[in-house]
């Protein structure tokens, strides 16, 4: 799944660039990704669509409030994650309601650990999601070490 973000990332300027479900996993199936993985992207990103609407965690985007993550989030998102998403928003690249989508959308993920290299992609498609510019050393950041594997 995560090499058909980076694959949508490097390939469609944003979210809106995107065509429709059928015909993207036409061309996501054409470009040779399995079926599988295709579906499950498609849902990971219809969540994330989601999330940009009705959904949208109530917090306000100004909020100086501290982050107390429950222990299902504590036991998906290890020490490093949570103090990459602690610097990024310190750094101000992450609002605390891009910081709640990020940690929604890292939920939403089967599986039991979310390594800081899946974690960095999550990053990486809720700011394409959100039509925001990354400052170039961010977007190295993101895309670096673990995370360079899944690009084309």
């Amino acid at each position: 799944m995560f090499d058909i973000l980076v694959y949508l990332f490097e390939n469609y300027s944003h979210t809106d660039a995107c065509p429709d479900s059928d015909l993207l996993a036409l061309k996501l199936s054409a470009a040779g990704f399995e079926n599988e993985e295709i579906n499950e992207a498609l849902e990971w990103l219809d969540g994330l669509q989601q999330l940009g609407g009705i959904s949208r965690p109530r917090i306000a985007a100004d909020s100086m409030s501290t982050r107390c993550y429950c222990d299902d989030e504590l036991a998906k998102l290890d020490v490093e994650c949570r103090g990459f998403i602690a610097f990024l928003e310190n750094a101000d690249v992450l609002s605390p309601l891009t910081r709640e989508m990020i940690i929604e959308r890292a939920m939403a993920l089967s599986e039991f650990v979310v390594p800081l290299s899946k974690l960095k992609i999550i990053v990486l498609m809720v700011l394409w999601a959100q039509h925001q510019t990354m400052d170039t050393l961010i977007l190295e950041e993101l895309l670096s070490g673990d995370a360079a594997r899944f690009i084309h």
